[in-house]
């Protein structure tokens, strides 16, 4: 597996996570991330739950299975708490590594009120300055900002192709330049927004984006459905890409779902919808 444009190449580590101290994921798992000591913290969707391993695949520890009805994405911030959109449950939950609820935003099995959250959330992320963001997702066309302490400041987007309308907002992150980047899946492109949701432009062309990540050092890796990771600079630039169908270890046998880079620069790729047991890792060489 390998990039261009002076990227190292990825190697895929076979079998990560289902060896002797690994154990079978045992579902459908549509988002990875990883904490400040690289334990890796896998949504699974069916029976739902978080399942942890170390960075080198050896199976840890599970929670959540009395907590969630299907957790859609997992995202650490600095304090090592993890935030998980519930798209079935109609939250997000803030929570520590030891799975204990720290806060619970949106009402567990009720659906909000048109453009209110949340009709099935897919992300959500803090921003540099305290405040939250959610897409709001599957059920609806919004992007949600919230204080720390859960107070909703605003909401914005609808349905439509235009800027700053939204086929399925699926995906956001804050960048470096204080910028809202929000994955526009079924319009096949990113958009951009300054921190109060006003629309600053778009990558188009790219192919049914599900998750990103940004690195140190700015650079936007994109997971992408048609079996692809893309990686980007903050000025939209493409600085590589690879990716194939196919069922080998190393190629994307259903669509990149989730992906996250770990401190070593080690890259885990989650796929969705309908092959267990596929979250692969990539070393870079």
């Amino acid at each position: 597996m390998a990039g261009n444009s002076g990227f190292s190449e990825y190697k895929v580590v076979e079998g990560w996570g289902q060896g002797p101290a690994g154990r079978a994921f045992g579902g459908v798992t549509p988002a990875v991330a990883t904490d400040s000591r690289d334990r890796v913290y896998i949504a699974r969707r069916e029976p739902p739950a978080i399942l942890v391993y170390d960075r080198e695949g050896n199976y840890l520890t599970e929670w959540g299975g009395d907590l969630f009805k299907n957790p859609h994405s997992v995202w650490f911030n600095e304090q090592d708490q993890l935030y998980v959109a519930d798209v079935d449950d109609h939250t997000v939950r803030k929570l520590d590594t030891d799975g204990r609820v720290l806060q619970t935003l949106g009402t567990p099995g009720k659906v909000g009120a048109p453009g209110q959250p949340f009709n099935m959330p897919t992300w959500a992320v803090l921003a540099p300055w305290g405040d939250l963001y959610v897409t709001d997702g599957y059920g609806q066309y919004r992007v949600h900002r919230f204080t720390a302490d859960g107070t909703l400041l605003h909401s914005w987007g609808e349905e439509g192709t235009g800027p700053g309308q939204f086929a399925l907002p699926h995906c956001l992150r804050v960048d470096s330049r204080n910028r809202i980047l929000v994955l526009d899946r079924e319009n096949r492109r990113l958009q951009i927004f300054d921190a109060d949701g006003n629309y600053q432009g778009e990558w188009p062309d790219l192919d049914g984006p599900n998750d990103l990540f940004i690195d140190k050092d700015d650079n936007v890796y994109i997971a992408e459905g048609n079996y692809r990771i893309s990686v980007f600079n903050l000025d939209g630039e493409l600085l590589a890409r690879w990716g194939e169908h196919g069922e080998a270890a190393g190629q994307f046998a259903d669509h990149p779902h989730g992906l996250w880079l770990d401190s070593h620069g080690d890259l885990y790729v989650a796929e969705v919808p309908f092959l267990d047991n596929r979250l692969q890792k990539f070393t870079r060489e």
